[in-house]
């Protein structure tokens, strides 16, 4: 199965990575990545996460873990930001590559860049180039992604909020797994109904023991 590195940018004590009201971006970052985390891992995908809560990840030790766990893609999730703590108009989406991207990672960008516009609705800053460590030192396709600014009032509110955090991590993990060619469509089989419990028990264990997931649910 694929693996992904999906690390949420900073952390909660980041100096300056705030929004001039006070929202913390990792806040964000944080939240965003672990909606993606969800969606992939019901896929079947390995995730990585490199981030932590309690002190900022140093850059290198991020891409190492990548790089040493063998991903096949990487993904770094942030919020952006426009002249320093000033609110202002600038606003939207962007997508950085590496200016010496591969075809892979262009079209790694196309996916996720597409997904989350279509699921946000915020306007399209393009997907651009960027020589930032994360997109020079790993050796996977790789991605930064910036889901808004915190210093345009309306998607600072959007930043803010538990569903926009959602929507977000999902959109990316929807762009990952359109990537990698797996369907984000996710179907129920069922094995069977039983009016007893202890067989309904039975049936579960039978197929955990030929290795497939199970559960039981009652109507």
């Amino acid at each position: 199965m694929p693996i992904v590195c999906i690390d949420a940018g900073h952390s909660y004590s980041t100096p300056g990575k705030r929004s001039p009201d006070g929202m913390n971006e990792y806040a964000f970052n944080k939240a965003a990545a672990l909606a993606a985390k969800k969606i992939l891992l019901k896929k079947g995908v390995t995730v990585l996460t490199p981030h932590r809560d309690d002190f900022d990840v140093p850059l290198s030790a991020r891409t190492d873990l990548a790089n040493d766990g063998r991903a096949d893609l990487y993904v770094s999730i942030h919020a952006n930001a426009f002249g320093g703590s000033i609110w202002n108009g600038v606003q939207g989406i962007e997508t950085y590559i590496h200016p010496l991207h591969s075809t892979e990672e262009k079209k790694l960008a196309q996916n996720i860049h597409q997904h989350l516009l279509k699921s946000t609705q915020r306007p399209d800053r393009g997907i651009k180039t960027a020589d930032f460590h994360v997109l020079r030192e790993t050796k996977m396709p790789s991605v930064l992604v910036e889901c808004g600014f915190m210093t345009n009032r309306q998607e600072k509110q959007l930043l803010a909020s538990e569903d926009y955090r959602k929507v977000c991590g999902e959109a990316i993990a929807g762009g990952v797994l359109a990537f990698l060619g797996v369907s984000e469509s996710l179907y129920v089989v069922q094995a069977g109904a039983f009016s007893k419990r202890e067989n309904a028990d039975q049936q579960v264990a039978a197929l955990k023991k030929a290795g497939f997931e199970a559960m039981i649910k009652s109507n």
